[in-house]
């Protein structure tokens, strides 16, 4: 069995009810050829995207990758998400996390002074 618990989430499972919401009302406003509703529909699944993130911000999204067997109910909220998760669009977004980043970013930049360029290699024979 994997370690992976991906998008088992509270935040995730209601992005997709809202979203999928949307898009059916999107889909009742193209059928019926109404311009308004198919505005409101993207409306909805617009507001879906803001509602997992605030869900995600709030502790109810986990961070990708693996994680310990405890942390894998959904209904275990992530202790991490005030610090921002690693690599998270929606923590860095929300401002959190770029300290960590500019930490590693200088650490890495440290390590490794005398990088060596990488060099460019022709795409076809005629270069």
């Amino acid at each position: 069995m994997s370690l992976y618990d991906e998008g088992h989430t509270i935040a995730g499972w209601t992005g997709v009810a809202i979203a999928t919401a949307g898009s059916a009302v999107v889909g009742l406003g193209v059928c019926t050829a109404s311009l308004p509703v198919a505005g409101a529909g993207l409306a909805v699944v617009a507001v879906s995207v803001l509602v997992t993130w605030a869900l995600h911000l709030s502790g109810w999204g986990k961070p990708p990758g693996v994680r310990p067997r405890e942390q894998w109910g959904m209904r275990v909220r992530d202790a991490q998400v005030r610090e921002g998760h690693p690599g998270c669009v929606g923590c860095r977004l929300a401002g959190r996390g770029r300290k960590r980043s500019a930490e590693a970013a200088a650490s890495v930049s440290a390590s490794a002074p005398d990088a060596i360029p990488a060099e460019s290699i022709p795409l076809s024979p005629i270069d």
